[in-house]
């Protein structure tokens, strides 16, 4: 059977989310299935099962996990020993030596992935211009390879000094390590990272090696349970820079894919906005577990060259998102001092909030929602799960009770709660790198997403929310918009004034050849090369990333935008001379964008309500009115006067007094506040 079906499967916390795109016919359709937490992969096959086409008929699957960001939460990933250079043994572990969090006492630093007794040591040194200083010591590479075998390591991060400018020795210890050491999975630094800075290349490759072992397992796993079942499409994963790569790239170099959970709603974040004519987006992702919020600017997605999990870096480009424990799943609990607190705690997929009927007894954000009359009990989540408001009152009232409340009461607390956390990552992407949330339209999805956006808008007095469709699964839906890249990097430490515009060019020549050899050999045809320098003030740390124009003036092109950028970011610039660190080069292999099918519009008359709903509101307005909409029934032009809440088959939007919705030609709902007009 012959087909284009295309099919995009985002694993979260709680629910696996799956979106189905018929190309032919412009359909898409969206499906939620619990996470399977203990089989990772009976979550995506279940996902599978839901989609009308069969395996065999499906040409493209994009998929995203968070399985290598979960080890790596529970410290449950492979036991990874690390090779450096003799006298250099300690670059990991000493890291930067710097507090980040001076008048804290309590302050500890997260777990170590491996112990100085996992460091090893091997003599060879080469320069900063690639140079040997000192040749690769093999009778001591070999005694270090043995140690490892006889210890019983899974994988091992090889990260010599200067090995950027010079990968030989690299090489040749990994060549020694499939000698001796056959069975451990072996991530050399300079594959993930061509550039300066060893304690950041190191930590890169000491997380890659951390997951890989795992994250092949899985990865093999599952492509063999899709060929089983007919599957002969391809096969791409989402990363954490925003596009995709095939698995078989992932497979090699796992910790693309760390901090990729979120990337797909970005991705398509970026994509739904332009479509819409929303260049500038503020994006927030409540699923079950958690919140990630980031920014769309100027029709582009936020980058940064330094991301980090928890304090360890992680020296890929990486989209900028903001992740706290907000999720649908988050429990209500008391502190010390008996304050009511939301998170990051979270019931999971199992046994999931009371309400979900599975077991769980602690109240939770959904529970919550549920009790105040945001969300019903007659439409099943996903088709698939019906709640049940008495297990979510039962699961409230011991708190309330220790708190003196009335269950509705604790849970209006516990949503304001939840609204202001979620107001504090907006304020972390926004006022506190200087951007003004009213510049900006707030894009919402996830499961939980479009029950707190229009409270959340509210507080920062963001005019407009979007409520795109699919936003229950959109994070998937992204996912279909994904081109597959690759990422290269030089560094180049070089004042500005003295740029050999020749050795420039050939420094990105030799990467665009990597890069073309790359796409080719994962069957792309349509390539697009994009170049980048990263500049700085001479004496500066941070660097600001400049577009290369293929000006021959290269210089001053470089400098006047550099200048303008610095500005734009930090709100000056200065006289020192500008420098060069890094060259950069992204390489994407282009798929084929969905085409989004445009809504019909109504003869006449207004869209159906299907009654109202009583909503806690406050103590003072405990049964407030909400009319009841079903969106699948919505259509193009259609409008809604607050209060309403509008239930879909993936997820809830609630919209109050004053607040003024309308469908748009794509479906997607678009809010306006009365007090922020």
């Amino acid at each position: 059977m012959t087909s284009n079906s295309r099919v995009a499967i985002d694993v979260g916390g709680t629910f696996t989310d799956v979106v189905e795109l018929s190309p032919d016919t412009g359909e898409i359709r969206f499906g939620k299935v619990p996470t399977t937490p203990a089989q990772p992969t009976a979550g995506v096959l279940d996902a599978f099962g839901t989609t009308e086409a069969p395996m065999s008929a499906i040409a493209m699957f994009t998929h995203g996990t968070t399985l290598g960001l979960n080890a790596l939460l529970t410290r449950t990933g492979a036991r990874t020993a690390v090779i450096g250079t003799a006298g250099f043994r300690d670059v990991y572990l000493l890291g930067r030596t710097d507090r980040r969090t001076n008048y804290d006492i309590t302050y500890r630093p997260p777990p170590a992935l491996l112990q100085r007794y996992d460091t090893f040591e091997v003599p060879e040194r080469s320069l900063f211009d690639g140079s040997v200083h000192r040749p690769l010591d093999e009778d001591t590479a070999r005694r270090v390879a043995a140690t490892i075998a006889e210890r019983g390591y899974d994988s091992v991060a090889v990260a010599f000094l200067h090995s950027y400018a010079n990968p030989a020795h690299e090489l040749r210890m990994r060549e020694i390590l499939a000698e001796v050491a056959p069975d451990v999975a072996v991530t050399v630094s300079h594959e993930l990272s061509r550039e300066y800075r060893e304690y950041e290349r190191t930590s890169t490759a000491v997380l890659d090696a951390y997951v890989k072992p795992i994250v092949r397992r899985y990865l093999q796993r599952l492509e063999g349970e899709l060929a089983s079942g007919g599957f002969g499409g391809r096969f791409l994963m989402t990363r954490s820079g925003g596009g995709a790569m095939t698995a078989s790239s992932a497979r090699e170099q796992p910790v693309s894919l760390i901090l990729s959970g979120p990337a797909g709603g970005v991705i398509g974040a970026t994509a739904f906005g332009a479509l819409i004519g929303e260049p500038n987006l503020i994006t927030i992702d409540m699923g079950g577990t958690s919140l990630d919020a980031s920014l769309v600017v100027d029709g582009e997605p936020v980058l940064h060259q330094g991301a980090e999990f928890e304090q360890l870096p992680i020296n890929t480009p990486s989209l900028y998102i903001h992740t706290i424990g907000a999720g649908g799943g988050s429990i209500a609990w008391l502190d010390g001092a008996g304050a009511l607190q939301v998170g990051p705690q979270s019931a999971g997929a199992d046994p999931g909030p009371a309400s979900y009927g599975k077991g769980g007894t602690e109240p939770t954000f959904t529970d919550a929602a549920l009790a105040v009359g945001y969300m019903g009990t007659k439409a099943a989540l996903g088709g698939r799960l019906t709640l049940n408001d008495s297990l979510a009152v039962a699961a409230l009232e011991p708190l309330a009770a220790r708190l003196d409340m009335t269950p509705l009461a604790l849970a209006r607390g516990i949503i304001r709660i939840s609204t202001t956390k979620i107001m504090g990552a907006v304020r972390a992407i926004t006022v506190e790198v200087g951007r003004d949330p009213k510049d900006f339209a707030l894009l919402s999805f996830g499961g939980g997403g479009g029950l707190v956006a229009v409270d959340v808008a509210h507080e920062l007095s963001i005019p407009t929310v979007i409520v795109p469709p699919g936003q229950g699964a959109f994070s998937a839906f992204g996912m279909l918009f994904a081109d597959v890249q690759h990422d290269f990097a030089r560094t180049a430490v070089i004042q500005l004034a003295s740029l050999n515009s020749a050795e420039v060019s050939a420094s990105f020549a030799e990467m665009a050849a990597e890069a073309a050899s790359a796409l080719h050999a994962e069957g792309f045809t349509d390539q697009v090369l994009t170049r980048s320098v990263d500049v700085r003030y001479a004496g500066q740390e941070h660097t600001v990333t400049v577009p290369v124009p293929s000006s021959d003036d290269l210089i001053s092109v470089v400098e006047q935008e550099f200048t303008e950028l610095h500005e734009r970011q930090y709100g000056h610039t200065m006289d020192d001379p500008i420098e060069v660190t890094t060259l950069r080069l992204r390489a994407t292999g282009q798929v084929s964008k969905p085409a989004l099918p445009v809504l019909s519009r109504r003869p006449s008359g207004a869209a159906p309500s299907e009654g109202t709903r009583d909503v806690y509101v406050s103590a003072e307005q405990p049964a407030v009115p909400y009319a009841l909409y079903t969106r699948e029934n919505l259509l193009a032009g259609d409008e809604i006067a607050g209060p309403a809440v509008i239930a879909e088959h993936t997820a809830t939007t609630v919209i109050h007094v004053g607040d003024h919705l309308r469908v748009g030609e794509h479906g997607e709902m678009v809010i306006k506040l009365q007090e922020v007009q």
